[in-house]
C-alpha cells in the first residue's frame, strides 16, 4: 500500500491553477525528487501531500499509520539567541536525552549536541533540522530545498545522509530540489512537474526527456552525461522502468570530505 496517493489533484488560488491533475503516488522506502523551475507548483504539492493545502480537485489518501517527519527549506533563529542544539531538539514537545542522541546520529551529527544553534555552519543546521524531523521516527520524511545555500560537496555530503537515513530507518523519502547535479545520483525516481507531471521515471530516462531539457536546457546535458543512453520518449508520464545507476565516485569522495569537515569546525 502507498503512503501518500495523489489522484487527479488540482489546485487553485484564485482564478490561476497551480496544480492540474496530478496522479502520484509515494510508496514505502522509496527516494523520490521533484523538480522543475520557478512556479512549477512543486511547494503547493508539498503542501498538498501534508495536508496543509485543499485540493481543488481530486484526492490525497494516505496509510493509517502515515508518520511524516518535515525538513522545511530554511528557519530563521535570531543570532543573538542562546540556544544549544540539544535544547533546540526540546522545541516545543520535550524529549529525551537517548531521543535527542539518536536522532542526531542518525543524521550524521552525533557531535553537535553541545553546540549553540548561531554558530552552524549551514550544513550543520540542516543536520541538526533533518535530527528534528526524525524524532517522529517517520515513514516518509519530506525534504523542502533541504540543501539550498550549501556548496556541492555539502550538498552530496547531506544526501548521501538521507541514503543512509533511508537504509537505517527504511523510510521514504520525498524532496523537492533544483540541485540536478546531484539528485540523479541520490533519487530512485524523479518527477519533473510544471504544473503537471511532464514526465516521471527513474533518473537516467528523465534525464534524457526532450520535456526535461525543454525545462531545463541543453545546458544540463553536461551535469548528466553520466546518465546518457539511448531513449525514446513518448509523454505517457513515464520515462521507462529499467537500467541501473551508479552515483559518481567524485560525488561520493566529495560527500565523504564534506563530512569530516563540517564536523570538525
Amino acid at each position: 500500500m502507498s503512503l501518500i496517493a495523489l489522484k487527479n489533484l488540482s489546485v487553485r488560488y484564485g482564478g490561476n491553477t497551480v496544480l492540474s491533475n496530478v496522479t502520484l503516488a509515494i510508496n514505502p522506502g522509496e527516494i523520490v525528487t521533484i523538480v522543475g523551475p520557478n512556479g512549477s507548483g512543486k511547494s503547493t504539492l508539498l503542501r498538498s501531500v501534508i495536508g496543509a493545502q485543499k485540493p481543488s480537485k481530486g484526492s490525497v489518501s494516505h496509510s493509517p499509520d502515515l508518520r511524516i517527519g518535515y525538513v522545511p527549506q530554511k528557519l530563521h533563529i535570531d543570532p543573538t539567541l542562546p540556544i544549544t542544539v540539544r535544547r533546540f531538539l526540546s522545541l516545543p514537545d520535550k524529549v529525551s536525552d537517548q531521543q535527542a542522541a539518536d536522532a542526531l546520529e542518525q543524521a550524521g551529527a552525533g557531535q553537535l549536541a553541545s553546540r549553540q544553534m548561531a554558530g552552524l555552519s549551514g550544513g550543520q543546521f540542516q543536520r541538526v533540522l533533518l535530527a528534528r524531523a526524525l524524532l517522529c521516527a517517520p515513514n516518509l520524511l519530506i525534504l523542502d530545498e533541504a540543501t539550498q545555500g550549501l556548496d556541492q560537496p555539502g550538498s552530496a555530503a547531506f544526501y548521501q545522509q538521507i541514503e543512509a537515513v533511508r537504509q537505517s530507518l527504511g523510510c521514504a523519502i520525498l524532496m523537492v530540489s533544483h540541485e540536478l547535479h546531484v539528485v540523479m545520483a541520490a533519487s530512485d525516481r524523479v518527477v519533473c512537474l510544471n504544473g503537471h507531471i511532464c514526465c516521471e521515471g527513474e533518473p537516467e530516462h528523465v534525464a534524457s526527456a526532450p520535456e526535461y531539457r525543454a525545462l531545463f536546457g541543453s545546458g544540463t546535458q553536461g551535469a548528466l552525461a553520466l546518465y546518457r543512453h539511448e531513449h525514446n520518449h513518448s509523454h505517457d508520464h513515464s520515462c521507462g522502468h529499467d537500467h541501473g545507476k551508479d552515483a559518481p565516485s567524485a560525488l561520493q569522495s566529495d560527500a565523504a570530505g564534506s563530512d569530516r569537515k563540517e564536523l570538525q569546525r
